[in-house]
């Protein structure tokens, strides 16, 4: 599980709207990854549009900003498409990625258990290393949390 000062793990992912992001062609910028459990549920909704409302503040800090669950590109066109997201979603289908960087968790919910991905959140630097890591995420005022982050660095 990567953590502070730890080299981010690479991947490749397709991105809504079509085309592809690669980690390590993003180097020389800050780079937030928030990822999240399903599209289109209360709380994911509710950070990606935080995310989105803020992503032209990310913008001018130098960052940029994506999104990444299991759901397909399909589904992430559909979910931004009806919330007016502009956040890159980012497709991570058979969660290597969200295992690489130990999201994909056992959860329980009523008392029953499965895997998910855990919200959380990786703030890489522009060296590509992890500079700040948010786990278990509670929505409300995260974003801005995570902006305030990017401008520190």
């Amino acid at each position: 599980m990567p953590d502070v000062s730890d080299p981010a793990p690479s991947f490749t992912l397709p991105r809504s709207g079509g085309g592809e992001v690669t980690l390590s062609s993003l180097k020389g910028a800050p780079v937030v990854l928030f990822f999240y459990p399903r599209d289109d549920t209360p709380g994911c909704t509710k950070e990606s549009i935080a995310f989105s409302e803020a992503l032209q503040a990310f913008a001018d800090a130098g960052a940029q900003v994506f999104g990444i669950s299991k759901d397909t590109v399909a589904k992430h066109d559909k979910f931004a498409a009806k919330h007016g997201l502009t956040t890159p979603l980012l497709s991570d289908a058979d969660g290597t990625v969200c295992e690489d960087y130990g999201v994909w968790k056992e959860k329980s919910m009523y008392g029953k258990k499965f895997w998910g991905i855990e919200r959380s959140t990786f703030l890489i630097d522009a060296d590509g290393r992890i500079a700040q890591v948010w786990r278990k995420v509670k929505v409300d005022g995260h974003a801005d949390e995570v902006l305030a982050a990017v401008r520190a660095l």
